[in-house]
């Protein structure tokens, strides 16, 4: 609803393909920008073939592959972050899962493109983090973005995941507190009862935020744009 004539991408070119990422070019208003969409399913079937929206590391360097190409040529990258997290079975960590991530966060840091990302749902550790390394980072209202799940920091810091309330509130994962310590640029406004109540009003909020922010990087040059991210960063 947000992109025209997108062309799916398939494929690492080194193991497989990985169904929990979509990622293609396409048109936005006009103009060429890279999709980059982490994919849940919407049910049963469709999440174990998307594996819960938890990517291997062919996914990442799938992604990498994609951005390189996109930064060649000078074409601005749109990632829609949703995921729980990385993929940690067995099978990943033998194939570099670290090194997947490590990489692509390091890819994104150094693009000249401009890079947007809109976490819409779950933004869990470096799964998320490994594509939203980005000059904006946008969530919507209701979404969360943290570098654990509560559960997981409440089993490393008190070894009872029980107390996943109290690390849940101190971990200041939710859009309000992530915008007020500036970590990321902008919350998108969801309909009453969550984005899922009406999703035309949904993706017409977070169109009106990406015509925005990818306007505001126009008349950046591929220089000022680099600098601007990793200023961005060690600032937080």
């Amino acid at each position: 609803n947000l992109f025209s004539d997108f062309i799916n991408l398939s494929g690492d070119r080194k193991f497989s393909e990985d169904e929990a990422v979509l990622a293609g070019f396409a048109k936005f208003e006009g103009r060429s920008v890279l999709v980059i969409g982490q994919e849940k399913g919407k049910d049963l079937d469709s999440r174990l073939k998307r594996n819960f929206g938890m990517m291997r590391p062919e996914g990442y360097r799938k992604c990498i592959r994609l951005m390189k190409l996109a930064d060649k040529f000078n074409i601005p990258v749109v990632s829609l972050i949703d995921t729980p997290g990385a993929y940690p079975g067995i099978g990943a960590e033998q194939r570099g899962q670290a090194e997947a991530i490590a990489s692509s966060i390091e890819c994104c840091m150094s693009l000249k493109v401009p890079v947007i990302s809109i976490i819409i749902g779950e933004g869990g550790s470096g799964g998320a983090i490994a594509l939203a390394s980005a000059n904006k980072v946008l969530m919507l209202e209701n979404a969360i973005y943290s570098v654990i799940s509560p559960e997981g920091c409440a089993t490393i810091l008190w070894r009872d995941p029980s107390k996943s309330l109290e690390a849940a509130k101190a971990m200041r994962l939710t859009a309000s507190e992530l915008l007020k310590i500036q970590i990321i640029d902008e919350i998108i406004k969801e309909p009453i009862g969550g984005a899922h109540r009406n999703n035309e009003e949904t993706v017409m909020n977070i169109k009106t935020a990406l015509e925005k922010h990818l306007e505001g990087f126009k008349n950046y040059t591929r220089e000022e744009i680099f600098h601007q991210r990793k200023e961005k960063f060690l600032n937080i």
